[in-house]
């Protein structure tokens, strides 16, 4: 079950990058400032936990619902603004509200998930079992 939220919390965190990438490189670009700084100050933070996303690390999940709360808000922010097109900002709402989702319960089943695997034996390796008398 761990992996059917790994693969929506996923989902949410490449259709977010994607959309912004879309979003200020060719359908609205920033007027004021450079593409490239806006590019960098909204879509630099998403890189950060691609790794511990991709390897399925709970802990990397768990902040990384943090950092969709805040994509929520600069959706929420872009919704009461001016745009001439709205509905990229509902896009972002929803794509962050999917990657919070996904990781959040990521994070609860997979714990639930080692709680009640079986537990192995540790194997004793061979140099440090006790010598025979």
């Amino acid at each position: 079950m761990s992996r059917f939220w790994s693969g929506i919390a996923l989902a949410g965190y490449f259709g977010l990058f994607g959309l912004l990438l879309l979003w200020y490189a060719w359908l609205e670009p920033p007027d004021r400032l450079p593409t490239a700084l806006v590019l960098i100050l909204l879509v630099g933070p998403l890189l950060t936990p691609l790794r511990g996303l991709l390897h399925g690390r709970p802990y990397t999940y768990a902040w990384t619902s943090f950092l969709a709360l805040f994509y929520f808000t600069v959706g929420i922010f872009n919704v009461a603004g001016p745009m001439v097109h709205p509905w990229l900002a509902w896009l972002e709402i929803g794509l962050s509200t999917q990657l919070f989702l996904g990781a959040v319960l990521y994070v609860r089943v997979r714990s639930q998930e080692r709680r009640t695997a079986p537990v192995r034996p540790a194997a004793v390796p061979a140099a440090i079992e006790p010598r025979k008398r």
